[in-house]
């Protein structure tokens, strides 16, 4: 039995089929989810277009904005009645803020990425939250560098860090209301958010050469999960930030 069926997913953060996003959303397609897909602008709209289903709904939502959130929700609410789960992969960081010195990130590019990166996932789920079924699920992304100091990942471990944070938070007060928040800590893949972090090809080699079989994990491995997490199956985990990363949190 699929563990979706029937259900409707918001997954945010498409970029291209690299995307860890796209994996999540694959996942839930698999496990017999309907998908509802966000884009920031026109130009990641013709990107998205040509990858998802054809009968797919699409709606605008700018993370950076309350008003354009708020807006795609209502949107998504007024076609599907009501959802069963978000999936919040969005983050952003300067490119400045991904190499170098942490004393280098400017004032404005930390608030840029702590507004993006963090704070998106509390506006998302306030107003996701008037249209989200009983036992639904809210999912998040972070990366080991939330919690130990990954060369050049930087500014956004300082983001992941808040947004784990989150994470606890936001269960604790939803949960009461039949709604799951959690976050997956993927390991390092080659995705267009990696490809930012200076000499992010020695991350990802790292990565694999602490993994057992020395192979990283895919962002297929990482949908499944998420998938897991967004259904009523794992109704018993609240609060978590599961690692999907093949072991390299291990080492």
């Amino acid at each position: 039995m699929s563990l979706l069926q029937g259900k409707k997913v918001v997954v945010m953060g498409v970029a291209n089929k690299r995307s860890i996003a796209w994996g999540c959303a694959k996942a839930l397609l698999d496990q017999g989810a309907e998908v509802i897909y966000t884009y920031q602008n026109d130009r990641m709209k013709k990107q998205l277009a040509k990858l998802v289903p054809e009968e797919s709904f699409l709606v605008e939502c700018d993370a950076a904005s309350d008003e354009s959130i708020q807006q795609a929700f209502t949107q998504i609410g007024e076609y599907a009645g009501e959802i069963h789960g978000v999936v919040h992969a969005i983050a952003y960081a300067n490119k400045e803020d991904l190499s170098g010195d942490i004393l280098n990130i400017s004032r404005d590019g930390f608030a840029l990425a702590q507004d993006i990166s963090a704070y998106s996932l509390i506006a998302v789920t306030k107003y996701a939250k008037p249209i989200l079924a009983a036992n639904s699920g809210i999912v998040t992304m972070s990366y080991l560098g939330s919690e130990r100091a990954v060369p050049n990942y930087n500014m956004m471990g300082i983001a992941k860090a808040a947004l784990e944070a989150e994470v606890r938070y936001l269960a604790a007060e939803l949960s009461p209301q039949g709604i799951r928040v959690n976050g997956v800590s993927a390991g390092a893949i080659k995705t267009l958010a990696v490809t930012g972090v200076q000499d992010y090809q020695k991350l990802i080699q790292l990565s694999e050469d602490r993994t057992p079989d020395h192979v990283g994990v895919t962002i297929e491995e990482v949908g499944n999960v998420t998938a897991f997490l967004i259904s009523p199956a794992a109704s018993g985990i609240i609060g978590e930030v599961i690692f999907v990363d093949k072991g390299v949190h291990l080492s």
